[in-house]
């Protein structure tokens, strides 16, 4: 199993957008994907799922590891695609905990996940790089940083990567996929020159070639509970997201930890 921690330095940045799309891209392609939301303010759940408050989650096994897995387990409407909500303990303080205080509960959970059978784990994480975050980036096998295309949010960046580069002490083999530029608006000249500023900025394999446009598909599709790419009207959104998927696999494949997909699911 591979899994994938989808991190920013700060919110706002389409974390969540990419973490729900992806993974479901993912799932399409027949690869049995599990999607976490441990995020405490609970958005992948709630653009999913209404009833995600009253589920217990991510947030509940860190307080009780003696839960069963399955009794965490959403199913969606694809066979291969799965979710964990926050959970009934999601109002619980990120940063109220040194890190390394829950090493261990989520490498344990990543290890149930695995033993469930799942190929692919992705794990929605609170933004910042501290307490519960900086965790679960450390228990994981690779790293992904969402970031929105505007002047000043590219100036976090080298930032957050020297933070991710820390955390390769606990976890040396930690793999930085990069940065997705977020929220790009080709119309406006400003947005076009942040993806330039920062493909100048760092080497060419730390910025993906895949963006994701700023959409009112994605606000669209989250007020439906569904992914972009099932909106009738979502056919380019969802090959933005195949796209991504391709070189998420090209680039693991690449590292020597390819996603094996199971083809006896659904797709």
């Amino acid at each position: 199993m591979i899994s994938i921690a989808v991190s920013s330095q700060k919110g706002g940045v389409g974390k969540t957008t990419v973490s729900i799309n992806m993974a479901h891209a993912f799932a399409r392609a027949g690869v049995k994907t599990l999607l976490v939301d441990a995020d405490p303010q609970g958005s992948v759940g709630l653009s999913l799922t209404r009833q995600s408050r009253m589920l217990s989650g991510f947030y509940d096994y860190l307080a009780d590891p003696g839960i069963p897995l399955e009794r965490l387990l959403v199913p969606t409407r694809l066979e291969t695609f799965t979710l964990v909500a926050a959970g009934q303990a999601s109002d619980y303080e990120v940063g109220g905990s040194p890190t390394g205080a829950h090493l261990a509960r989520v490498r344990g959970f990543l290890r149930a996940v695995e033993a469930r059978g799942f190929d692919l784990c992705l794990i929605d994480t609170p933004a910042g790089l501290f307490g519960l975050t900086a965790d679960i980036i450390a228990s994981s096998d690779a790293v992904l940083v969402p970031q929105q295309a505007e002047p000043l949010g590219i100036r976090s960046v080298p930032k957050m990567l020297e933070g991710l580069n820390r955390l390769r002490v606990i976890h040396p083999r930690l793999m930085v996929l990069g940065v997705l530029m977020t929220m790009v608006q080709q119309d406006m000249a400003e947005s076009r020159e942040s993806v330039a500023a920062l493909r100048q900025l760092l080497p060419g394999d730390l910025v993906l070639r895949t963006t994701i446009p700023r959409d009112g598909l994605f606000v669209k599709a989250s007020a439906r509970g569904l992914p972009v790419g099932v909106l009738e009207e979502g056919s380019g959104a969802l090959a933005v997201f195949d796209a991504l998927r391709a070189e998420i696999e090209g680039k693991l494949e690449r590292s020597g930890s390819p996603i094996h997909p199971r083809r006896d699911g659904s797709a």
